[in-house]
């Protein structure tokens, strides 16, 4: 497979991170990627940047020494209502919306719990991409949730940080990605990469895939014309 876009992407903003955006912007290119975006994560993280980082973002432009970058963020899911540490009015400014579930804004608890918050997650319009949805803390009923992904048009994302770092993820990708595959749900494969090496580096996300033959058609970052349609889409409705 060929990748043109890693859409998940931490810089120093957050402490847990080590590279400028300079950096992942030069790591980008060099990857020879098409596409990046800034996710950050929401300010309820314990470490994440202020809310004027996030709001402040489009001071770096659309494209950067031939890189095109996304402005958004990774929002942090905080109840099982669906409650994100971001207003709306923000995130609908945003062009690439990630939203995940993080152990220091929401504890795992039960099945039932993890699925009515994605449930709710899926309802929220200005949410685009579900993110590390693999994370065996937060289990949930794959089949429910995602049929609830298919109607209200979420992209999933096959997280390839999360392998070594969550417990249960790679049996947990390869359910979601069955799923995926059976309902014609797009997928999007990143990095989560917090140091601008690991930058476009997805093998043991494209492993799992492969192992399924999960189809390329539904990854939307292996094609430029697929995902700029998506991007499109979405720059369409921005509220800026």
């Amino acid at each position: 497979m060929k990748f043109i876009a890693d859409t998940h992407i931490h810089s120093i903003a957050s402490n847990h991170a080590y590279s400028t955006i300079m950096e992942n912007i030069e790591a980008v290119r060099q990857k020879g990627l098409v596409y990046m975006a800034m996710t950050e994560h929401g300010p309820k993280m314990p470490d994440a940047p202020h809310i004027w980082h996030c709001v402040n973002q489009w001071e770096v432009p659309s494209v950067y020494n031939g890189v095109n970058i996304l402005h958004g963020a990774e929002v942090d899911i905080m109840d099982e209502e669906g409650t994100l540490d971001i207003d709306d009015h923000i995130l609908a400014g945003l062009e690439w919306v990630i939203a995940s579930m993080h152990t220091p804004c929401i504890k795992p608890s039960t099945k039932e719990n993890h699925t009515k918050a994605w449930l709710n997650i899926a309802k929220n319009p200005h949410v685009d991409v579900i993110g590390h949805c693999g994370d065996g803390r937060y289990d949930f009923d794959h089949e429910t949730v995602i049929k609830a992904f298919k109607e209200y048009g979420k992209i999933v994302e096959i997280d390839n940080g999360s392998f070594g770092s969550r417990p249960h993820t790679e049996s947990n990708c390869a359910e979601i990605a069955r799923w995926c595959k059976r309902l014609e749900v797009p997928i999007v494969v990143d990095s989560d990469a917090h140091f601008a090496a690991n930058i476009g580096v997805f093998d043991k996300a494209i492993k799992i895939l492969t192992e399924i033959d999960f189809p390329e058609r539904l990854i939307i970052n292996t094609d430029v014309e697929r995902f700029e349609q998506i991007v499109a889409q979405k720059r369409a409705g921005l509220n800026r």
